[in-house]
């Protein structure tokens, strides 16, 4: 994929070149990071010959919409398991209706079941509802969403210092990690409160090249607020590129004031990396509407 040039001032101020490389165009559904994981997953599915996927996600999961699109062109069937046991009374939001759309079965169960999905005793009810499925994790991501998002960063990439991704289960992070080159520093931005995604990312890597900003997740996954709203449209009137709410939105933001606070040295050179999403773009501005926000562009 190709990589832009960010032009903004506050980066040209700050001697820094940065770059977002737009994997974003990789698929028109499946996109981003999205297909990375999948491409080894899906192929060990076709391999093995498991009848199905089993997988999870929220009422905004880029992961789920993917995963359903990307095993109805496999001829796969699949079953997402979904955050939030009230959604089954309500209309789909947009991301769940384009799953349920591509044949994936919509699994709805409460918070406290879904904290415990992958608890052996949660497996094991997995296996009976979903006989002969692959159990493919929150995300996507396991070893073989970690070789698949290690292939993001190819030979051209090893000119810049510093690598920069938003971070949800870790798996892309632990795949760019395993794929930078020597002198590379990887820096992760978290769209989840909290600092547990440390331990996850140390399951894939033993390398110490990397270190995580934690303090631009905007209150949590998919949720954002009109600062983050007034800077994606700005950035997209002045770039041409749009962000998604969830994740490299998140990311942008915190370079952007990262390089303003002097964190980066003049004439690091920065590839960020667009991870996809913007399938969610229409059903957060549904949200944004009710709450009588301002609408992303």
């Amino acid at each position: 994929m190709q990589n832009q040039k960010v032009d903004l001032e506050i980066f040209e101020k700050a001697s820094l070149e940065v770059h977002l490389k737009r994997e974003d165009e990789i698929h028109p559904v499946v996109s981003g990071n999205k297909f990375r994981k999948l491409k080894y997953n899906l192929l060990h599915v076709l391999e093995h010959g498991y009848r199905g996927v089993l997988t999870f996600g929220g009422a905004f999961s880029n992961h789920i919409a993917a995963t359903a699109y990307a095993c109805k062109e496999a001829g796969i069937p699949c079953a997402g398991v979904i955050r939030g046991e009230e959604l089954k009374d309500k209309p789909l939001n947009d991301t769940l209706a384009a799953a349920s759309s591509q044949g994936m079965l919509l699994h709805f169960v409460s918070r406290e079941t879904y904290r415990e999905k992958m608890s052996s005793e949660m497996k094991a009810r997995w296996r009976a509802a979903y006989p002969g499925y692959y159990i493919l994790p929150e995300g996507g991501s396991n070893d073989l969403a970690v070789r698949g998002c290690a292939e993001i960063l190819t030979a051209e990439d090893a000119r810049f210092d510093v690598i920069c991704a938003a971070v949800g289960t870790g798996g892309t992070l632990a795949g760019l990690i395993t794929g930078s080159h020597p002198g590379q520093h990887v820096i992760g931005f978290p769209a989840l409160k909290g600092d547990f995604l440390k331990e996850e990312i140390v399951k894939f890597v033993q390398s110490e090249n990397w270190s995580l900003q934690t303090r631009f997740h905007f209150g949590g996954y998919a949720r954002i607020n009109e600062i983050l709203v007034d800077f994606m449209n700005s950035f997209k009137l002045k770039t041409g590129i749009p962000l998604d709410p969830v994740y490299t939105a998140k990311m942008m933001y915190g370079i952007q004031v990262l390089a303003e606070e002097g964190y980066f040295n003049p004439g690091t050179k920065i590839l960020a990396i667009h991870t996809g999403g913007l399938q969610g773009i229409p059903g957060m501005n549904r949200e944004l509407k009710r709450k009588k926000l301002p609408l992303i562009l």
